[in-house]
C-alpha cells in the first residue's frame, strides 16, 4: 500500500472456506499479512492459518457479544480502518443492523437491515425477479397454519427449503438438511412437520424440481458500488456440488463462463434495488424450457468466491478501492475461462459428466485453475495435515452420498 493510503485491517466473521478465500485474496492483492477472523469454534480452514488471526467465540453471533467485540477491536486498531465482513448468514443482519453503533473507523459495506431482510425472504426476492423479467422455479409459499390442507400446482419430486435460513439453523433436528427433496406428498408432509416441530416459525418454500445433474447449476457473483451501480459480474458454471446433508448444494467445481443476457437482467434488478456490496445468486438451467431460473440471492460473497479471484479478478479490489479509498472502479463482466475446485482432481473427473473433461484438462494444463486452500505462503504443517485430510475425505463423502457417477451428459 502507498503511504498516502490509510492502512486497513479486515475483520471477518466465520471460519469456513469463505473466510479463508477472502483472507487469501487480501493477502494477494494488498499484502495483508494477517486478516482477523472470529468464528464460533476452533475449526475450519481459517483455524491454524498463517494468514489469519483467528479467535473462537461461541456466542459471536449474539448481539450482546458481537457489538462490544467489534468496537473493542476497532479501539485496538484506532489508527486503521476496520473493514468488517460477514462470511455466514448468521452474521449479516448483525453487521447491517449495527451500522449506526460502530466506532467511526469501522466500515460495513452492506445494505440497510430493512432491505437485507427483504432480500433474504425468498418470496420477496421472487417478486423482485418478476419485475426484472427473471425466471424462477414454480413456487408455493407454505405457512404452518395450512397444516396438511393445501394443493400444489406442480407434482413430485418437491424441493423443500426454509424461507429464513438463519431461523432454520437455530432449530436443529436429526434429519435436518440444507435443502430437502420429497418424492411423494406423504414424504413432503413428514418433512414439513419435522421442521416445524423443531421450532422453526417462518414460511417454507416448496418448489418444482428442475431436472438435471449438478452441471445444470450456475452461480453469479456481483459487486455493486456505493453508488448502487454494478461494477463486477462473474458467472460460474457449476460442474459438481457437495451432497452431504448439511453441505448439499455447496459448490465443489466451477468453470467461469459468460451469459450476457442473464447477467444484464440481474444487473438491472440490482440497480433498480439500489443494492450495494457483494451479492451471490444461485441459478439452474431448465432444459425443459431453455431458461435460467434463480433460486435465491445471498447478500454477501459466496463460499466459492475464490472462483472470481482465481479467474484473474481479485474480488477484494472492488471493495477496498470503492469503500476505503474512494477510487473509481471499472465495470467488468468476467469472460476468461478458469477452473476452481475444492475437491481432488480424481473426485472431479470421476463424478463430473465426461462432456466437460477435455475443457477441464485444458485449463489444468494451461495453469488456469485454482484451489483456494492450496496456497504456498500458508503451508504450516498442522494446517496442511488437516487440509489434505479434508481433501482426501471427499473420496469417502462422494461415494457415500453421491452414489454412482452421472452418465447422462448435460445439454449445456
Amino acid at each position: 500500500m502507498t503511504e498516502q493510503r490509510k492502512p486497513f485491517v479486515p475483520l471477518l466473521f466465520g471460519a469456513d472456506i469463505n473466510v479463508y478465500s477472502m483472507a487469501r485474496a487480501f493477502h494477494e492483492a494488498y499484502g495483508i499479512q494477517k486478516t482477523y477472523a472470529v468464528g464460533k469454534f476452533p475449526s475450519g480452514p481459517a483455524y491454524n492459518s498463517r494468514l489469519i488471526h483467528y479467535t473462537a467465540e461461541p456466542r459471536a453471533d449474539v448481539q450482546e457479544v458481537f457489538l462490544p467485540l467489534v468496537n473493542r477491536f476497532a479501539e485496538e486498531h484506532k489508527d486503521e480502518t476496520v473493514l468488517i465482513l460477514g462470511c455466514g448468514d448468521n452474521y449479516l443482519q448483525l453487521i447491517s443492523g449495527n451500522k449506526a453503533n460502530y466506532r467511526e473507523n469501522v466500515v460495513a459495506p452492506y445494505i440497510d437491515l430493512e432491505q437485507m431482510n427483504s432480500c433474504i425472504k425468498k418470496e420477496v426476492f421472487y417478486g423482485m425477479c418478476e419485475k426484472a423479467g427473471l425466471d424462477y422455479p414454480a413456487t408455493f409459499i407454505y405457512q404452518r397454519e395450512m397444516g396438511h390442507d393445501f394443493e400444489l400446482p406442480f407434482g413430485p419430486p418437491y424441493i423443500i427449503k426454509p424461507s429464513n435460513n438463519v431461523d432454520y439453523w437455530q432449530h436443529p433436528f436429526p434429519t435436518q438438511k440444507k435443502v430437502d427433496m420429497a418424492h411423494s406428498r406423504e414424504e413432503m408432509l413428514e418433512i414439513l412437520d419435522n421442521i416445524y416441530n423443531a421450532g422453526y416459525s417462518d414460511t417454507i418454500i416448496l418448489q418444482d424440481f428442475i431436472p438435471g445433474d449438478d452441471s445444470y447449476m450456475r452461480v453469479l457473483t456481483s459487486y455493486s458500488g456505493k453508488d448502487g451501480k454494478v461494477k463486477l459480474m462473474c458467472l460460474g458454471h457449476v460442474l459438481l456440488e457437495e451432497h452431504t446433508p448439511h453441505g448439499i448444494g455447496n459448490h465443489a467445481v466451477i468453470i467461469t463462463e459468460s451469459e450476457p443476457e442473464l447477467e444484464e437482467k440481474v444487473k438491472n434488478m440490482l440497480e433498480a434495488m439500489h443494492y450495494v456490496g457483494f451479492s451471490n445468486c444461485d441459478i439452474k438451467y431448465d432444459r425443459r424450457d431453455g431458461k435460467f431460473k434463480l433460486f435465491e440471492i445471498n447478500v454477501r460473497q459466496g463460499r466459492s468466491n475464490y472462483y472470481v479471484t482465481g479467474s484473474g479478478h481479485n474480488i477484494t479490489k472492488w471493495l477496498v478501492e470503492d469503500w476505503l479509498y474512494d477510487n473509481p472502479v471499472e465495470e467488468i463482466h468476467v469472460s476468461n475461462p478458469s477452473l476452481w475446485t475444492v475437491v481432488p482432481k480424481g473426485v472431479a473427473f470421476k463424478y463430473i459428466v465426461k462432456k466437460y473433461h477435455p475443457r477441464m484438462r485444458q485449463l489444468i494444463r494451461e495453469g488456469k485453475w485454482s484451489n483456494p486452500l492450496l496456497y504456498k505462503p500458508d503451508r504450516g504443517f498442522l494446517r496442511m495435515l488437516r487440509t489434505w485430510k479434508n481433501l482426501l475425505g471427499h473420496y469417502v463423502k462422494f461415494k457415500k452420498y453421491y452414489g454412482v457417477p452421472v452418465e447422462e451428459e448435460a445439454e449445456r
